[in-house]
């Protein structure tokens, strides 16, 4: 029986999987801590380098107590419910119960790492996606009471167990189940538990510095890049080997890759974040960084400094950068490199599309002169206003040659007359010249003008409720001064290239669209009042990023229901000594 409300063992991983999965991916999570590895990860020394992915997560009733306070009621019960089934299926299920069998010895984090799975000769009637395979990681703090839990007696129906040896470590495996399990411990200060007897071999293998095989601790630039996340104490950490991971979901997503998109995505080592929880949400700390050999480095610029004070305070999402040509050269590299779904936007569809709408190329006409700072906003309209755009949007560029930007504006101007048959005529905003297009039928107008002597904007909106006079002249009390920004978005890294902000209680209060997502992801998206993200480059090689996530509040949840123990389930006082808890099935992809 679980009791004062404390989690099960491999809740915690199964809760973070589900996070991950469920749409906090972006934000994966990784730092410092654990046993036999200072600052690194519980079980860096038994973990293969090549894992796919590993993840860390604090075993500490008291996190997992305010983690469950977050929310709204409806993604607090939705998030309990997942809870009970995960404890029920791989603590009650299998005899276990946390408080008297794992509690007494069981270490501060749990890590689990993800292993592409063996491969096999077999053949297959038919195409079967290989799921990988896992190594969980549990330290011990209490070697006597870790031995007791494994030499309690097995009932006759849980399945055979064999014993074997392998390079002096003593495994027992379950046999005649539907997943069996391999476990032993290395050297009295972790229990080891694989999905594989060949993944427990490779994690042998790993320790002992055997047959080629390096652990995660000696990956180029991990330790490195975990001094540069540190989050005390943390929640959740979490490294995705980039190369490794990208590479196997290419290999069975059943798209070709061509020999230049494989070696971009081998420059890239990996990325790491670490999660923590504060008192109004939940903090991400994030880094990525390039091989020491690759080829491609990063410009180290930090120039995001004047454009947020530009945007009117009635923002509701917002980003930003410091050098617009050099974001979308990497975002070009990127989004071609990966080619594993089309991107949010195919930068050869917008090519394609400016060509084919208003004749204009997007390198030359464009991004030819857009190498400063730039920021793409929607903003609020008055509660009240007359019909029109619910919002407004809004873009701004600092241009490095206002005759070459000018140039580009008046062939618009041109096209959207002669093609499009707006009405093109020249206004002023206080002393400012803006330039507006009007089309009756179309219920939204356009203008665009200089903010200064080298930064340009076009901004869309109702004619009845001009975004314009939100900008010109500059806003007395911009998004700077928002307090849901202020308390959203990051300070840190500082100096930076760039923000992101939502103002997603403002959004909703609006009645604007928000997409429609699975009822998992929308009970999530409908707990969070806000999201603000600073990134900066670190240098030529890593960038880093911080993300935070304020979250509704539900108050204090209601102790989880007792275990639910089937007719078939061994009873506790014939406890399995091996039937393991198994790993959360399916695990989300890399």
């Amino acid at each position: 029986m679980i009791k004062n409300k404390k989690p099960s063992l491999l809740l915690p991983l199964g809760a973070a999987a589900l996070l991950v999965g469920g749409g906090a991916a972006a934000y994966w999570v990784l730092t410092r801590g654990g046993l036999g590895s200072g600052d690194l990860p519980v079980g860096a020394e038994v973990i293969p380098q090549d894992a796919l992915m590993t993840l860390s997560v604090s075993t500490e009733p008291g996190q997992w107590q305010q983690l469950r306070e977050f929310g709204t009621p409806q993604s607090q019960a939705a998030f309990d419910q997942n809870l009970v089934q995960l404890r029920d299926r791989l603590l009650t299920a299998n005899g276990y119960d946390y408080e008297r069998d794992i509690q007494p010895w069981i270490g501060k984090e749990v890590s689990i790492a993800l292993l592409a799975p063996p491969t096999s000769s077999a053949p297959s009637a038919a195409p079967v996606l290989p799921k990988p395979v896992a190594i969980v990681v549990l330290p011990i703090q209490n070697p006597l009471q870790a031995k007791q839990l494994l030499d309690k007696p097995r009932s006759q129906t849980a399945g055979k167990l064999v014993d074997r040896t392998y390079k002096g470590f003593q495994i027992k495996e379950t046999q005649g189940k539907a997943e069996n399990f391999s476990v032993t411990v290395f050297d009295g200060k972790l229990l080891v538990v694989a999905t594989d007897p060949k993944a427990m071999e490779r994690a042998i293998d790993t320790y002992k510095g055997e047959q080629g095989q390096s652990a995660l601790k000696a990956t180029p630039g991990f330790t490195q890049a975990l001094g540069k996340i540190q989050a005390t104490p943390s929640f959740g950490r979490l490294y995705l080997n980039f190369p490794a991971a990208t590479a196997f979901t290419v290999a069975n997503s059943g798209k070709a890759a061509t020999a230049p998109n494989l070696a971009q995505m081998s420059q890239t080592q990996g990325v790491a974040a670490t999660m923590s929880l504060e008192a109004e949400g939940v903090r991400f700390r994030g880094v990525t960084w390039y091989k020491p050999d690759s080829q491609k480095t990063y410009k180290v610029e930090n120039n995001a400094k004047s454009m947020l004070g530009r945007l009117p305070q009635n923002t509701l999402l917002m980003t930003s950068g410091g050098n617009l040509r050099q974001f979308w050269q990497n975002y070009t590299q990127g989004a071609t490199a990966i080619n594993l779904a089309l991107p949010p936007v195919s930068p050869d569809w917008l090519q394609k599309a400016l060509k084919s709408t208003i004749n204009m190329d997007l390198d030359k006409d464009f991004l030819a002169w857009m190498d400063g700072e730039f920021a793409l906003a929607m903003t609020g309209v008055p509660d009240g206003s007359p019909s029109g755009l619910p919002f407004n949007l809004l873009f701004m560029v600092q241009s490095s040659d206002r005759r070459a930007t000018e140039a580009a504006l008046q062939q618009l101007d041109q096209t959207m007359a002669d093609k499009y048959k707006f009405k093109v005529e020249e206004a002023k905003v206080g002393d400012q010249s803006v330039t507006n297009w009007t089309l009756t039928t179309t219920g939204f107008a356009v203008t665009h003008g200089w903010l200064n002597d080298n930064v340009a904007f076009i901004a869309l909106g109702s004619p009845s409720v001009p975004v314009v006079n939100d900008i010109l002249p500059k806003p007395a009390t911009s998004l700077l001064d928002s307090q849901p920004f202020k308390a959203s978005v990051p300070s840190e890294p500082s100096p930076n290239n760039g923000n992101f902000f939502a103002n997603l209680d403002l959004y909703k209060t609006k009645q604007l669209p928000l997409p429609q997502l699975p009822l998992g992801n929308q009970n999530l998206l409908d707990a969070i009042r806000s999201i603000g993200v600073t990134a900066a480059i670190s240098d030529d090689r890593s960038t880093r990023y911080d993300v935070s996530l304020l979250l509704q509040k539900a108050g204090k949840p209601a102790p989880l229901p007792s275990p639910t123990i089937p007719s078939s389930m061994p009873s506790p006082g014939n406890n399995p000594a091996l039937e393991l808890p198994s790993v959360p099935s399916p695990l989300p992809s890399p």
